[in-house]
């Protein structure tokens, strides 16, 4: 599999899945959260603001494809290309119980976001403090982060991998909830903007946009659009500050 061992694999997995059911669960309760606090209590009374994975696990998306999609990738070759994807249970909200439909709608689509790039903002935090007391072996993290990984042993390589996870899993979520297709967060930001007259085009979208993101992904295109964002995330990583 690659340069990863069956014992580097499965611990690797397991810290991913980790973070991945941290990272969907903060997402779906956050959208849950700002609905009822606009006035809708239809995931709230359903234990949806929770940050319990159980409550906002989707056996397939949550669960099945990252694991699947997860080994396929350490196999490396062809493989290695397969997008780590995943989603959670959708949060059901009621748009008609909502005060400030229009606000509303902005803010309970990018709760989701937020928590992510919340989540990932503390990672990085934590990251950097414990660069700053020396718990990583940090002598060639300016030749990149694959060079840094290479020279961690133990526990500090756990810590490692956890935050690095935590990190860009969070910032990936926030990005590509970002895209303006639907069912994603920024198609609904986007669709408050718009004139009533973009609705059946918005409608046809509606139909069609799983497939439409999977040919972004396939093709490149959300990779081409994530890259720029991880390379300033990664020097901001392995550049000291001070």
């Amino acid at each position: 599999m690659g340069d990863l061992n069956l014992i580097d694999l499965v611990s690797n997995l397991i810290i991913y899945m980790v973070v991945l059911l941290l990272a969907i669960s903060a997402h779906e309760a956050a959208h849950a959260w700002m609905s009822y606090k606009y006035g809708d209590d239809t995931a709230y009374l359903l234990g949806r603001v929770t940050l319990n994975p159980v409550a906002h696990t989707d056996p397939v998306g949550t669960l099945l494809l990252p694991i699947l999609s997860f080994i396929l990738g350490a196999m490396g070759g062809g493989l290695a290309r397969i997008p780590l994807i995943g989603w959670g249970k959708p949060t059901p909200v009621n748009p008609n119980k909502w005060k400030k439909y229009k606000q509303a709608n902005v803010m309970v689509s990018i709760a989701g976001i937020l928590a992510n790039l919340l989540l990932a903002a503390i990672g990085f935090t934590i990251f950097k403090i414990l660069i700053s007391y020396d718990v990583f072996n940090f002598g060639t993290a300016r030749l990149g982060l694959g060079y840094f990984m290479e020279n961690q042993e133990g526990f500090p390589k756990i810590l490692a991998i956890l935050f690095l996870d935590l990190i860009f899993l969070n910032v990936s979520l926030a990005i590509f909830n970002l895209l303006p297709f639907p069912p994603l967060d920024g198609s609904k930001v986007l669709s408050t903007f718009l004139p009533a007259s973009f609705k059946p085009f918005f409608d046809l979208m509606e139909q069609f946009g799983f497939i439409i993101l999977m040919a972004l992904i396939y093709f490149g295109v959300v990779s081409l659009i994530m890259t720029p964002v991880f390379r300033l995330v990664q020097y901001l990583l392995i550049t000291p500050w001070f």
